[in-house]
Formats: C-alpha cells, sequence, structure tokens
C-alpha cells in the first residue's frame, strides 16, 4: 500500500513538473514570436536615457513625489472608459484641469505609489502617479471589472491615479525592452535599477521576454524640443514589491512589512569576485541579480544613501501606510539601505 501511495505521489509530481514545463516554454515561445513579429523601436529618437540626475535628494517632495504638488488629480473626475487588460480593475477619467488618468484598483496600489517615488528620488523615470483615498467619478454607467470599485454613485475609496499624457508616446508589451538588452547593458544606471527592484522585494520583474504574460517594462517618447526626442526606459509595474520576495506564489508577497522585515537580513548575502550577491528570488532572479559590481552599489548610494527616513515615512504616507506600517518599512528599508552602504564602503 505504501508503495502505491508513493509510486502515485511521483507520478502525480511528474505530471505538475511536465505541465509546469511546457507551460514555460509555451510562454516563451509566444513572447519571442510577438517580439519578432513587431520589430524594433521606431529610431526617431535623438536620445535613449533611463536615468536623469535627481538633483538634491534629500530636499525632494517624497509626498507629491514625480510631477510635483501641482500635477496632483483634481475633482471632478469624468468617465472616459474601462479598461479589460491587466491584472486589476481600471477606468481612464479626466480630471476638473483636464487631464487624462488611469485609475486603478486592488493590492497593488500602494506597492506602485511607493515604488514610483523611491525610484524617482534617486534619478530614475517613474510615472506621476497618486494614491486618491476618496472620490467620485461621474458619468461612469454601466462597468464590468470596475464595478465592485465604484457604488452606484460612482464614488469610490484608494484608486491609485496615474498620469496619461498624450504628448507622451508610450511603447509597452512587445516594443517594451528587456534586462540582457537595452542600450544601458554594463552601466552602474541599470545595475542600480535591478538594485532598486531588489531593495523593495519587487519579484514581478517580467520584461519584453514575457510579453504573452505581460511586460513591466515600458520606453516613453517625449519630444524635448521642436527637433529632438527622447526615449526614457522605465519600469511601469511595481506591483509585487514591499512584501516577500520568491519565485512562487507560495513563497512571495506583496505590501506585507513583516514578511519584507523577516527577509530583510538576508538581503545582501555578500561579495564573490567583486560582485555584490543577494538573497532575491522573482520572475527573473538571474537577470536581477547578475553583474552587480560592488562599483554599481556605490554608485547607486550616492543617490539611494541621501533620502531621509523622514522622506521615507512621507512617500509610505502618500500610499496609504498606515503608522505600523511606516515604522516597519522605515525601520526595513533603512536596515537594507545600510547593507548595501556597508558592502560598497559608501556609509555616510
Amino acid at each position: 500500500m505504501a508503495d502505491e501511495i508513493l509510486s502515485y505521489t511521483a507520478w502525480t509530481a511528474a505530471v505538475i513538473l511536465i505541465i509546469f514545463v511546457g507551460l514555460r516554454l509555451f510562454w516563451r515561445a509566444k513572447g519571442s514570436y510577438k517580439v519578432w513579429k513587431a520589430g524594433s523601436l521606431p529610431p526617431f529618437v535623438t536620445r535613449r536615457r533611463l536615468w536623469t540626475d535627481p538633483g538634491r535628494v534629500e530636499s525632494l517632495d517624497m509626498t507629491s513625489g514625480p510631477g510635483g504638488p501641482d500635477q496632483a488629480p483634481v475633482p471632478r473626475y469624468r468617465f472616459i472608459e474601462e479598461h479589460s487588460t491587466g491584472s486589476q480593475p481600471c477606468v481612464s477619467v479626466r480630471d476638473a484641469n483636464g487631464r487624462r488618468w488611469r485609475v486603478k484598483w486592488g493590492h497593488e496600489v500602494p506597492c506602485e505609489t511607493f515604488a514610483v517615488r523611491l525610484a524617482w528620488a534617486c534619478g530614475y523615470f517613474a510615472e506621476v502617479t497618486h494614491l486618491v483615498s476618496s472620490g467620485t467619478i461621474e458619468g461612469a454607467g454601466t462597468l464590468s471589472r470596475a464595478a465592485s470599485c465604484l457604488d452606484e454613485d460612482g464614488c469610490f475609496v484608494d484608486g491609485r491615479f496615474e498620469l496619461d499624457d498624450p504628448e507622451v508616446e508610450k511603447f509597452f508589451e512587445e516594443h517594451s525592452w528587456s534586462w540582457t538588452d537595452n542600450p544601458f547593458v554594463g552601466t552602474p544606471q541599470l545595475a542600480g535599477l535591478k538594485v532598486l527592484l531588489m531593495l523593495i522585494s519587487d519579484w514581478d520583474n517580467k520584461d519584453q521576454r514575457d510579453v504573452a504574460r505581460g511586460s513591466n517594462t515600458a520606453i516613453y517618447v517625449t519630444r524635448v524640443s521642436r527637433w529632438k526626442r527622447e526615449a526614457q526606459y522605465l519600469i511601469v509595474d511595481w506591483g509585487g514589491s514591499m512584501g516577500r520576495w520568491g519565485n512562487t506564489v507560495v513563497t512571495r508577497g506583496r505590501w506585507d512589512p513583516e514578511g519584507f522585515a523577516a527577509q530583510t537580513p538576508q538581503f545582501v548575502t555578500g561579495v564573490v569576485n567583486g560582485f555584490v550577491q543577494f538573497g532575491f528570488t522573482g520572475q527573473r532572479t538571474g537577470d536581477a541579480r547578475a553583474n552587480i559590481l560592488v562599483e554599481d552599489v556605490r554608485w547607486l548610494c550616492l543617490y539611494l544613501g541621501r533620502i531621509t527616513d523622514d522622506q521615507l515615512r512621507a512617500a509610505l504616507k502618500a500610499s496609504g501606510a498606515t503608522p505600523e506600517e511606516m515604522d516597519s518599512f522605515t525601520a526595513s528599508l533603512r536596515a537594507r539601505i545600510k547593507q548595501l552602504q556597508d558592502v560598497s564602503g559608501s556609509g555616510l
């Protein structure tokens, strides 16, 4: 009887493994085909950038984040359309200043609101994002996925407003970029972005190669003068952050201060031949942890290390964190930043 149970267990495990591997191969093949079919980004840009000098980091307004207070959403909000793609309910609205916003609900909202502020403070391009604790969307009518997010009067709570500027040309999915194929491979700026992603335990680091499941990178093309256009490379979905990292749904999480704190001692695990080692695991573990030099971490700490605890708390509060969550996350983030400073010899 025991032998039969063991045999059945082994057979079941083998079937699950085959299905898992088969699905991975299918998604990879489908993604490669979509990228090949899409071709390359239109070449009509004069410069490609991943990072820009943030200036006096310690003076940045982390409550308002990218765009500053002048680009915060202003009620009244008028409904434009509902979106059927993405993992969470989302609609587009226009505010009182005529600006268009994508409003999203769900458990990713606080993660993304905080992450864009941290990335922006370190000089990386990030979308103008605000958490609106309550409001009313007029003219929504009958909705599908977002129906549970608004009451019959159009009232909502905890909506993430992301600016959708029509002047910016946006390239998503098969037109996005991958961690291993972009103009910044081998630079401290790309390595720094990977460290920042691991710092906040963002396990959902899919890229252009994962287009069949959804890429979390994008390229935004902006006009910097009459004759010049600039391609900005950025992460547009930080929703798998601020919890436990992991490569399975069982081991990973999001917006979990206890889980985040529990993994903090394993954030930096050492240095091997000049390369910093990390405990992080995620969708693309190898790409995230690979080829990060001590010098790369030292470069990032020039900016990351200047962010104060008060700024971290302001960004967390703007993301909807409770006082207890602010205390826990701030302590964990400071401990992780200190690990980076210690391993790179850049303690302030």
